[in-house]
């Protein structure tokens, strides 16, 4: 059912091209007052207990404007058709290719409509594909990812396929990692997806790290001769046989402690903990970072930076709609890939003033660090995972988006989910954001210190995840002025089940058939503030806020 307009609260908000009334203004209200929450945490920002520090998400440290390079191709000019007679993937492939070995530079698509008989592939950084507006330059889709390169089944078995979660039919990725990706999927050998391989065997240590703490913008360097001001790199912090980094990243004390971590195999697959980070600075052997440690630095982890896959930065999709054939939604877990952008290996990457429709999933972040999607929006017949965020990525912002209101039914046996994020992946941002359908879905996989803001959401989706990928929630989880328009939870209020998390300013929820139990046991030392009042409190924003903060 689609919202009306009575549903929402507050100003409007641009997203897609399209004024929704909804949350997002980042002003105050008279009658709003200060959070106490807030308040401790302005004092302790980067440190605070339940409060995650989230002011640099986002493509470069979460820019306003995202960089205009110059323009080196028209992809009309290779041959692309803007009336739909004939397959433009080939001519858009070779504009974007080409574009790339050049090093760099937007690609336009004027005004029109162009077939895609194939997926389009950004693999070199510096690149962008820029449509004239969401509502003036469209892909047509015409086969999905399962015709293009093969089944992909999952790495932990069953007959599920993972283009249930993964790639798209606008693919950002690195070229020699995507093409070692589509080479194992072939192969059959179903890979890991991040930064370190396709067995996260391929790596190199860059210099190991002494002891710090949650928090520190910089680090002592056992040898700074392989770093440089700006270069890319990865923290890695791997687990002990006692389990005490996933202890960590649920806030510590008796109840992770208490947890039985060992035959959570799919979350243990997930270590070692690999956060991307550039660096700003280099004295002597003190190195300074882009944004705070996300977790304290101990011997036992043996933290180190390390190199992995050449990344993908600077590159984005602009100003188009991207829309598959209106065919039915797939059963669960068993989507044959009409998907839509995906950003993959990427850091310093951005989508926006983009729609996708129809598709089986919309935005993808998979292993993908300090990206945007701003004015975004997934619409048409329902998607599986609208917004998905897995295997480890990091520092993310998506803002003004919006998932409309399904325009078929659901066929028996499909799900939605909503805005995911699973894996392992922390500092997350959902701001400003308006959906009509969909849920705040966490597939397990122990995901910590993420934000969502600023959201009016029907909260109609289920969340998923199996046993073997364990907890809900890490620590530091904060839903801030959030409107649920049925009053149904859904994983909106956390303080039942996330650890050191923060509940603000949120409607008034009930629990329905899918009612989670905490995964640890004791105090979960969760903090509740203006419960059943959203808006009530400022910062209205949270996300906002901290950016604020840091420029003082």
């Amino acid at each position: 059912m689609a919202l009306s307009r009575r549903q929402f609260v507050g100003g409007a908000v641009a997203v897609a091209g399209a004024t929704t009334a909804g949350l997002g203004t980042t002003g105050f209200t008279p009658s709003a007052r200060p959070a106490d929450l807030w308040r401790e945490f302005e004092s302790a920002p980067y440190t605070h207990p339940q409060i995650p520090y989230v002011g640099r998400a986002g493509a470069h440290a979460g820019a306003r404007r995202a960089p205009r390079p110059r323009v080196v191709a028209n992809a009309v000019t290779h041959g692309a058709t803007p009336d739909g007679s004939g397959d433009s993937a080939p001519a858009i492939n070779r504009a974007l290719a080409e574009a790339g070995e050049r090093g760099g530079g937007t690609v336009l698509l004027p005004p029109g409509t162009y077939r895609i008989d194939d997926y389009l592939r950004i693999g070199h950084s510096g690149v962008v594909l820029r449509g004239a507006g969401s509502g003036r330059t469209t892909l047509l889709a015409t086969r999905h990812l399962t015709e293009l390169i093969g089944p992909y089944g999952s790495r932990y078995g069953g007959d599920k396929s993972s283009w249930s979660w993964a790639g798209g039919l606008v693919w950002l990725s690195p070229h020699a990692r995507h093409a070692s990706l589509v080479a194992a999927i072939r192969a059959r050998a179903w890979p890991f997806e991040g930064w370190t391989g396709n067995r996260r065997d391929e790596w190199a240590t860059l210099t190991a790290l002494r002891p710090a703490r949650r928090g520190d913008r910089s680090v002592t360097v056992e040898d700074p001769s392989g770093l440089a001001r700006g270069r890319l790199v990865l923290l890695r912090l791997a687990d002990d046989p006692g389990h005490t980094l996933l202890e960590h990243m649920a806030g510590g004390g008796p109840g992770p402690e208490a947890y039985t971590w060992d035959d959570k195999t799919k979350l243990t697959s997930y270590v070692p903990y690999e956060w991307p980070v550039r660096i700003t600075g280099i004295a002597g052997r003190r190195v300074t970072l882009e944004r705070p440690l996300p977790l304290d630095l101990r011997p036992e982890w043996d933290p180190r930076l390390v190199s992995g896959a050449e990344p993908l930065t600077d590159a984005g999709v602009v100003g188009l709609t991207l829309e598959a054939p209106l065919l039915a939604q797939s059963p669960h877990l068993l989507d044959k890939g009409f998907n839509g952008v995906t950003f993959q290996c990427a850091y310093d990457c951005w989508a926006e003033d983009v729609v996708v429709r129809h598709v089986d999933n919309g935005f993808g972040l998979v292993a993908a660090s300090a990206c945007t999607l701003r004015r975004t929006r997934v619409e048409g017949r329902g998607s599986h995972h609208p917004y998905f965020c897995r295997e480890g990525a990091h520092d993310n912002l998506v803002e003004d988006f919006r998932i409309a209101a399904r325009t078929v039914p659901a066929p028996a046996g499909t799900q939605l989910h909503g805005i995911n994020v699973e894996g392992l992946s922390s500092h997350n941002v959902w701001s400003r954001g308006v959906m009509e359908t969909g849920t705040f879905d966490t597939h397990r996989g122990m995901p910590f210190a993420n934000v969502r803001t600023g959201i009016t959401v029907e909260n109609d989706g289920r969340h998923g995840g199996d046993a073997s990928a364990g907890p809900l929630y890490g620590a530091r989880f904060a839903h801030w002025n959030v409107t649920v328009t049925n009053g149904r939870a859904g994983l909106v209020k956390l303080d039942t089940v996330a650890p050191y998390s923060a509940t603000v300013g949120i409607s008034e929820v009930r629990e329905f058939d899918q009612i989670d139990v905490p995964d640890f046991a004791g105090e979960l030392h969760a903090r509740v503030e203006a419960y059943g009042s959203p808006e009530s409190v400022r910062p209205r924003n949270l996300y906002e806020a901290q950016r604020a903060l840091r420029h003082r």
